[in-house]
């Protein structure tokens, strides 16, 4: 028998301890993989250099309204192309599982300020003109089986109309599709004229868009717009697509110190687990450890198939563990496509994962493989 064998094998003694050990660390590398892939999303990357466009947005909160007057100022600031404002809607579609981003509009600025959304010239000219007119991706349609023409029933949870109603419908004029799916924004759009002459609030918008022509100025040309409005009664706060997104997730906490705290409690746990599995497995063995002395294993490879057990179960458990993350990153990053950030595992993170996994093997290896070397035949066989 080999020696990897021999080692599964004696895992085997008590399969039902094992098993649930195995499942245990499973799980405790799943985790890891994804919410430290949910860490690098939320605090990485800040660069203002880094777009074309940038998102104006309230200094102290993203969610404060901003006066719809700020878009002509905005508009003339040196490097500014164009400026157009989106709001958040909210709602939901039938059921509150049926969760996608809803804006209201302005139809032809938000499609130049998209150049990455494609729309049909006849499609944007009628969403332009209908006043309850809608568009949506072709996906989302497809997904509930939507066609031009529809009337599609949003219930609203932050907007109702002036009347109370909160049963808001609206005409789809058609759909639009993106030149390259990584990195879109799939939202459902309706006009914004609408929007504002149906609840009764004019003048007021949730955030601007603005398309720069030098994004190595960007810092620059934020720095110049929320100096505008710095002694007003809105005061603005600038930053790139990329910093917004992670700005509105941080709504809800600082995700990263609450991934790595998570992250920190559960491989305590598993440490102390697996140490205990592995001391108990220890002291079940020694009369065997002496019986393998006996028959000429050296006191080094009785050491190392100690180590070994630990070291297969915690690599083999953590490999199950990154594959079943692989498996699940496609769900996750379905839940934050509104927030267009890029979920996506990367190899650092997965190879960070198999040296904790090797490290933790050491750990929890080590002292029972320093016993087993340790340990004499007669010491054992007068404990037995």
């Amino acid at each position: 028998m080999s020696p990897v064998g021999f080692v599964w094998a004696n895992l085997h003694r008590r399969p039902v301890r094992t098993y649930l050990t195995l499942c245990s660390v499973l799980i405790a590398f799943s985790l890891f993989v994804l919410l430290r892939t949910l860490a690098v999303v939320f605090v990485g990357g800040n660069d203002l250099a880094s777009g074309s466009r940038l998102v104006v947005s309230g200094k102290y909160s993203i969610i404060d309204s901003l006066p719809i007057s700020q878009q002509r100022a905005i508009a003339q600031v040196d490097g500014v192309d164009a400026v157009t404002h989106q709001t958040w809607f909210g709602g939901n579609y039938q059921d509150p599982r049926n969760f996608f981003p809803k804006y209201p509009v302005e139809p032809r600025a938000h499609f130049d300020m998209y150049p990455e959304s494609v729309i049909a010239p006849e499609v944007l000219e009628a969403f332009a003109r209908t006043r309850t007119g809608a568009v949506a991706p072709a996906e989302l349609a497809a997904k509930f089986g939507w066609e031009a023409g529809d009337k599609i029933p949003i219930e609203a949870d932050i907007w109702p109309m002036r009347d109370g109603n909160r049963r808001w419908e609206f005409d789809l004029v058609g759909t639009y599709t993106f030149k390259d799916e990584d990195g879109a924004q799939p939202v459902f759009l309706f006009n914004h004229d609408y929007f504002a002459e149906a609840t009764g609030i004019r003048g007021i918008v949730g955030w601007y868009m603005v398309r720069i022509a030098e994004p190595q100025r960007a810092g620059e040309i934020a720095k110049a717009i929320d100096a505008l409005f710095e002694h007003s009664m809105n005061p603005t706060k600038t930053a790139t697509e990329d910093e917004y997104s992670r700005a509105f997730a941080q709504q809800v906490g600082d995700l990263g110190l609450m991934a790595n705290s998570i992250l920190s409690a559960v491989f305590f746990t598993i440490l102390l687990l697996t140490a205990v599995v592995m001391h108990r497995a220890f002291r079940e063995r020694v009369p065997e450890l002496a019986v393998l002395k006996t028959l000429g294993f050296s006191d080094g490879r009785v050491a190392l198939l100690v180590l070994g057990e630990s070291l297969l179960l915690c690599l083999f458990g953590g490999l199950l563990g990154i594959c079943s993350a692989f498996v699940l990153t496609p769900v996750v990053a379905l839940f934050l496509e509104f927030l267009r950030l890029d979920f996506e595992l990367h190899w650092p993170t997965v190879g960070s994962g198999l040296g904790i996994a090797l490290a933790l093997g050491l750990v929890v290896g080590v002292p029972p493989a320093v016993a087993a070397r340790r340990l004499t035949i007669a010491e054992a066989l007068r404990r037995n």
